[in-house]
Formats: C-alpha cells, structure tokens, sequence
C-alpha cells in the first residue's frame, strides 16, 4: 500500500468535490451517485466533510479545503440556535467543524462555538445514572429514554475533555470520565464486544432493556458500535492518561481483530449476525484502524506491531476492493451500512470517507487531532 500515492488521490478528489458542493453538506450520495445537501442541519454526519477538508488543509496548506470547512462551521450555526434537537452526537457536530478551526487557527470565534456545544452536552449528563443521555423523544417504544445511553457517545467525550482544556474548569472532563466509567461497567463485555444501546430506569437506576439498536439484535455485536468503543476508550486514555481507559481500547480491539480477521480484514455489520444474508460495513472497519494507530502511539514497542499490522490489514483491504478514487465521482470509500436492519446496504457514506482520510494522514505523518 503506498500511502503517499493514496494521499495524493484523496486530496485531488475531495478538491474536486469541494469545488462541486460549494457550500452543501454531504451525507450519502443519492442514487445518480451525486452528493445532495443536508435536510437536517442537525444530523449527527454534518460535520465530517468538514473535518475532512480540516485535516487535508492542514496536510496541503490549500485554501479551499479552509474556507469551504468554514461554510459548514457557519451554518452549523443554525443548529446551535435550535438546540433542542441537539443530542448527544453534539461531539462529532462541533469537535470536527469549530474544534478543528480553533485548533489550527485560534479563531476565537470558533473557541465560543466549541465552548457552547460542549455546554450542551454536558447539560445532558444525569448524575443519578452517571450517564450522557443519548436522545430525547420516543427513539424506542415502551421505554422511558431519559435512561437512554448509546456506546456511540463515547467518541463526543473528546468535545468535553476539550472544554475542560480551554476554560480550566474541570467539571467538563469529570462528566466526560463518569459517563466512560459507566460505560465501562455496563457496555463493554468481558471478551470486548460491547452492546450498542442501554436504557435504564431513572427511578431506580436498574437496568430495563439492552436493545441491538443498528446491530442486528439485542447482544450482539454491531460492528461500528465496537469501532466507537475501541476508538473512543483510546481517545479517553489520550486525554486523562488513566490505565482503565487504554485496557479497554486493547479489549475491544483484540475483539474487533479476531473477528475481521475471519473475514479478510472487511467487517460485517454485525459480528454476532446470521450467515445470511451477508452485510459488510466497511465504516466500522475505518474508524477501528484509527483506533488501532491511535493505541499503537500509547503502547510500548513490543505491543505496537500488533495494533500497527492490523489498521494496515483493514486499509489495504478497504484501498484494494472498496474505494473509488475517480474525481468525477462523488464519495470514496463504498461498502458502508448505516444500520443492520436498513434496506439499504454497502453504501458511501461521508463519515468512511472521514476515517479513511484520518487513518492515511495519520500513516504519512500529516493529520492533526481532531478529538
């Protein structure tokens, strides 16, 4: 795999989205194969294109990855001003748009955009549970979901640890931490698959269902769910340095690698699924190699091979048969599956492409940290 070739391909083709889009924010490509804009400025995938262009303006120096990624920030705006449908995805809306301006330029405004969607999350922490509640409103019939968590949560952490960061006020992180402990105790399993969602009583703090969210059942184990877990328990380990954290990021990914491994480094959807039919989810493979680089910088030398090999593994996998790297076409790597029990499967999604582009920029030496 040559990395510095594969760079060059990404960056040529996602200047020729940008010129295209101009200030749209993609999500799936309809069914011409053309990106479309959000309907939603408040889903959960609207900030990934513009982490993309982040990390290749920070790769490149190119000015139009910067000031298209600045279109989305400003109209990322509209969301914080209807707050009330923001959920707990607040992380991966503002880490990837405001965070990554604030980062590479100091832009201060961005600072206030980071500082007030931080807020948001944290108001939705219920100390009595210890949790960050996932969503508001009915999102699963016959249960009360105000004691609703999802292992996705723990990749929005990173906007809480940041916050912290900026204002010195430790209450930001301490919140980030007892939600990544519960998870810990209630999410991850012993063998390092982990459930997708969890709801608990907010009365008496007990455990009434585990539902398989967008896996394929209750216990177990949607693909992407790991990656958020193996990822994220990385990333919580980055920013408070405690052992527990990196011993879970190491559990997951030995999971997430036995289980690829069987099926040439392209995950399933869903690891604990039926033979039949057969769903890949070539996303879930993405953000696991970032996860696995991300544990091969924290690990000593003679730990780091294994982690190190198997993002390689899963990005030759994924550059060889999955990718499309033609300019003229919109969306690079394909095989994605949002859910298990969608009707649509193997698809091009914004957020594979996000991770692809992280992971080779991590291998050639050039990303920056967006979480």
């Amino acid at each position: 795999m040559n990395i510095s070739e594969i760079s060059d391909k990404i960056t040529l083709k996602i200047a020729a989205e940008a010129e295209r889009l101009g200030e749209k924010i993609p999500y799936i490509p309809d069914s011409n194969g053309k990106y479309t804009d959000t309907d939603n400025i408040c889903w959960w995938t609207n900030s990934f294109w513009a982490g993309m262009l982040w990390q290749l303006y920070h790769a490149s120096g190119n000015e139009l990855f910067r000031k298209t990624a600045e279109c989305s920030e400003k109209r990322l705006d509209a969301a914080l001003d209807d707050f009330e449908n923001i959920d707990h995805d607040a992380g991966f809306l503002w880490l990837h748009t405001a965070g990554a301006n604030y980062r590479l330029t100091g832009n201060k405004r961005s600072e206030r955009r980071l500082l007030h969607a931080a807020t948001l999350l944290a108001g939705r922490y219920n100390p009595d549970l210890e949790i960050i509640r996932a969503w508001d409103g009915q999102w699963m019939p016959g249960h009360d979901t105000a004691g609703g968590a999802i292992i996705d949560t723990m990749m929005n952490l990173p906007l809480l640890y940041l916050a912290s960061e900026i204002t010195g006020d430790p209450r930001f992180g301490s919140i980030a931490e007892r939600h990544a402990d519960t998870m810990l105790k209630y999410m991850l399993r012993p063998d390092g698959s982990a459930n997708h969602q969890i709801v608990f009583d907010v009365k008496t703090g007990l455990i009434t269902a585990n539902p398989g969210g967008q896996g394929y059942a209750s216990g177990s184990s949607w693909s992407r769910g790991q990656a958020w877990a193996l990822y994220g328990y990385a990333l919580s380990f980055l920013h408070t340095g405690k052992d527990r954290y990196l011993d879970a990021a190491k559990r997951a990914a030995s999971y997430f690698i036995s289980n690829i491994s069987a099926t040439g480094y392209v995950p399933l959807a869903d690891f604990r699924a039926p033979e039949e039919p057969v769903y890949y989810d070539t996303t879930a493979g993405v953000i696991a190699a970032c996860g696995l680089l991300e544990i091969a910088e924290r690990v000593s030398d003679d730990e780091k091979r294994m982690y190190m090999d198997g993002a390689i593994k899963i990005l030759e996998a994924l550059e060889t048969k999955w990718c499309d790297f033609d300019p003229l076409t919109d969306g690079i790597l394909d095989g994605g599956s949002v859910s298990y029990h969608e009707k649509e499967h193997h698809q091009k999604i914004i957020y594979g492409d996000y991770f692809f582009t992280e992971a080779i920029l991590r291998l050639s030496g050039k990303s920056f940290l967006v979480w």
